[in-house]
């Protein structure tokens, strides 16, 4: 009899499994076809030219779409072997052994539910499976939207105006999340006045609300400013910002929950414990900085007559470095950015041609379904996720700050930095880098991380609501603005560039600020040759006395592209006399 009920149970438990599988294989299929959806749609803007909807405002939607329908169109009939059983603890176990006549089955804790839900266990779950964990996010689509960033980076504009970015960057977004906190604070003594404060609400809880929606991400602004060629420095200056500031607001956010005074109240004010934040800000910011720029460095491939490994080890090497920065108590974040943009300016010129394609494509690849992905997503937690908590009065505190924070972070510093800049950030540059603050992914990804306690439940359905209204409402007015600040479009930066190596060299010195011009001269003479093939070699640049070590540290590639360099530069300068004589 007991080898009877063994069996029973058996396939009934191969039953579930069968379940469970196709559930899954259909919470996938959703996504898929969502983003089939999706490419469809943004080939038939652009067939037509229709410039008011950008492609992730539109995956936003359908994800709204079909979380509308997950919600209230689908029901899945309840399980009539559910069973409810109550028993009295103190805390929730992440996870429980019950015994059932004699054997022990596991049980893992999946999150608290309202008591008027208990009846509706069957589509929590379905809800819940289409709700991945927030590590999937962090782990595996955000890397290669950052390390996209890095390695697209358009380097000559990006350094011409590195001192105004990082500016913006780091100063600006500390402003705005300290702007932000505070407005925000007040807005919670308000509702606590009110009576409309339904838990803990803290001060450290406004300032990092304040980090995580200071992170811009102006993704559709800026493929408008791609698709209308819009002014390179205008482009370098809010696609650099949002590079950079993502990083910092993620270190920033760390620090801030790694906020912890001595004694009882751990919410009250205490210097030394905000010192204490400050140094794991540098600290973890700079020691991801490092790991990155060295993970990029030494990514030396020698398989360039095998361009499938090669491009299969940069990429590995690539996504290694997140995951080693985070098992290393690092921002994962901060160290792919860095090794993006050292991989470009070094890694890529030892790759072979069929490489140096491959890889550009892949990541751009990765980036667009990625991107898409999360904006899919973004619409369907709006209805999927259970634990919504919308607040009026938070929500248009929220709209208010972030609007003011903004603006505190963009014309203060714009009059500053235009005290000592040669070519001035003009005041329609500013309205327009004002107006496309949007906020996307990374600002999406670190709301959802943490959803445990009612503050950060708030801020998470507060922050969908401002990511769908600056994506729609700023995103789709980006030509309108563009026409209104009367900012030329239709540059062409391609012939803008066409310039010889050395012409190149001496703007860019005469551009960049004294330390730049020493580092691009060290980097040109020094590492470029040591690290690439590209460069004047080390004999030519290294001291007499220095011969024999140049030499050994050169490759003969070096000396083949050198040559190839000068030959092409001769031809250019031979071609511009002769056109200057007609």
């Amino acid at each position: 009899m007991q080898n009877v009920s063994d069996a029973m149970e058996n396939i009934v438990t191969e039953k579930k499994a069968e379940e469970s599988h196709r559930q899954d294989s259909a919470d996938l299929l959703v996504f898929i076809l969502l983003l089939t959806l999706t490419i469809l749609t943004i080939w038939l803007f652009k067939h037509r030219r229709f410039r008011f909807l950008h492609e992730t405002g539109l995956a936003m939607i359908y994800g709204l779409l079909v979380g509308v329908v997950l919600r209230y169109a689908i029901h899945v009939p309840s399980d009539m072997n559910n069973i409810t059983l109550s028993c009295n603890v103190n805390a929730s176990p992440a996870t429980l052994l019950v015994n059932v006549s004699g054997k022990f089955y596991e049980y893992t804790l999946k999150g608290e539910i309202s008591g008027s839900e208990v009846n509706d266990i069957q589509d929590n779950e379905m809800l819940r499976k289409v709700t991945f964990d927030p590590e999937v996010f962090f782990n595996i689509l955000l890397p290669p939207i950052i390390f996209h960033a890095g390695y697209s980076l358009k380097r000559r504009h990006f350094f011409r105006n590195l001192g105004s970015i990082l500016a913006y960057a780091f100063v600006g977004t500390v402003v705005s999340c300290f702007i932000i906190g505070l407005l925000m604070y007040g807005c919670v003594m308000l509702m606590k006045q009110i009576g409309h404060l339904g838990g803990d609400f803290f001060f450290t809880d406004c300032l990092f609300f304040g980090s995580i929606v200071s992170a811009t991400d102006p993704v559709t602004v800026l493929a408008i400013f791609n698709e209308l060629q819009v002014d390179a420095d205008l482009y370098a200056l809010l696609f650099g910002e949002s590079v950079l500031n993502d990083a910092v607001a993620v270190v920033l956010s760390s620090s801030i929950i790694a906020y912890q005074p001595e004694g009882d109240n751990t919410h009250t004010f205490e210097a030394m414990a905000m010192l204490k934040s400050f140094g794991i800000f540098l600290g973890v910011f700079s020691g991801s900085f490092a790991l990155g720029v060295a993970t990029g460095v030494v990514t030396f491939t020698k398989l360039r007559d095998f361009p499938l490994l090669e491009t299969a080890l940069f990429f590995l090497m690539s996504w290694s470095t997140f995951l080693l920065a985070e098992a290393c108590g690092f921002t994962g974040v901060v160290a792919v950015l860095f090794c993006g943009m050292t991989q470009a300016h070094y890694t890529f010129n030892n790759l072979s041609p069929e490489s140096q394609e491959r890889t550009k494509q892949l990541f751009e690849l990765l980036n667009f379904l990625a991107e898409n992905f999360i904006f899919s997503y973004m619409g369907l937690t709006l209805f999927t996720f259970k634990n919504h908590v919308f607040n009026p009065i938070f929500i248009v505190g929220a709209f208010l700050a972030v609007f003011l924070g903004r603006a505190a972070n963009i014309y203060p510093l714009s009059f500053l930095l235009n005290l000592g800049r040669k070519h001035k950030i003009s005041p329609n540059f500013q309205h327009m880098m004002m107006f496309a603050g949007l906020r996307g992914a990374m600002t999406f990804a670190l709301s959802i991380r943490d959803t445990a306690t009612y503050a950060r439940q708030m801020m998470f359905s507060t922050t969908l609501l401002v990511v769908f209204f600056t994506v729609w409402i700023c995103g789709g007015g980006t030509t309108q603005m563009l026409s209104c600040q009367k900012i030329r479009v239709g540059v062409d930066t391609d012939q803008e560039n066409f310039v010889s190596v050395f012409v190149e060299r001496r703007s860019t010195k005469q551009e960049s600020a004294w330390f730049f011009r020493i580092w691009y001269n060290f980097d040109h003479n020094y590492l470029k040759p040591l690290l690439t093939h590209s460069g004047p070699p080390l004999t030519a640049t290294f001291p007499a006395c220095c011969g024999p070590l140049a030499r050994c540290l050169t490759s003969p590639q070096a000396y083949e592209v050198c040559n190839l360099h000068a030959h092409s530069g001769l031809i250019i300068l031979c071609s511009t006399r002769f056109s200057s004589l007609f």
